[in-house]
């Protein structure tokens, strides 16, 4: 093919020497700042999903606790008798009352000024005259108290820790 007079020779290698990017100086400190902020980024995600370790009697997981939790409960005369059997201190209760519409989650410590400050101990009793006369079932649910980096800290057992009373 003949070159007409005037016409240049456009070839992709031509072109492609013309064009610029940015030096590899630049692109080397993006690219960290990309990593960096990516990782931040996932750290802060996996701080928020960890929860502090709360511990009970020295070292053990307080949740690992909840299973040696050992207490008696009944209700008659619209009165509410809580006895602590085990070695595990109760620091407080989660009174689960299942109702027609649903459930209501009421701590003890909310509903009852008799309720002992430190809780109950080895071989503690309470009793109070409580209304449940809406509920169809309810579940008294052992709240633990243990220690942490932060302090000290409550940490609910799970409802099959806990004991269906009679209504």
């Amino acid at each position: 093919m003949k070159k007409k007079r005037g016409q240049v020779n456009f070839s992709l290698d031509i072109f492609m020497r013309k064009k610029k990017g940015i030096s590899p100086t630049v692109a080397t400190i993006l690219l960290v700042a990309l990593v960096i902020t990516i990782g931040l980024i996932i750290f802060a995600w996996f701080k928020s999903t960890a929860r502090e370790a709360v511990t009970k009697f020295g070292d053990k997981n307080i949740e690992l606790v909840c299973d040696d939790v050992e207490f008696d409960a009944s209700y008659s005369n619209r009165v509410l008798y809580v006895s602590n059997l085990g070695n595990v201190p109760i620091y407080s209760l989660n009174l689960k009352e299942y109702q027609q519409d649903g459930y209501v989650t009421e701590d003890i410590r909310d509903i009852s000024e008799s309720w002992p400050a430190a809780g109950l101990s080895q071989g503690g009793t309470f009793s109070e005259k409580i209304d449940f006369s809406r509920a169809t079932r309810v579940i008294l649910i052992p709240i633990l108290a243990g220690n942490s980096e932060s302090g000290q800290k409550t940490v609910p057992c799970e409802e099959k820790d806990g004991i269906e009373i009679a209504i």
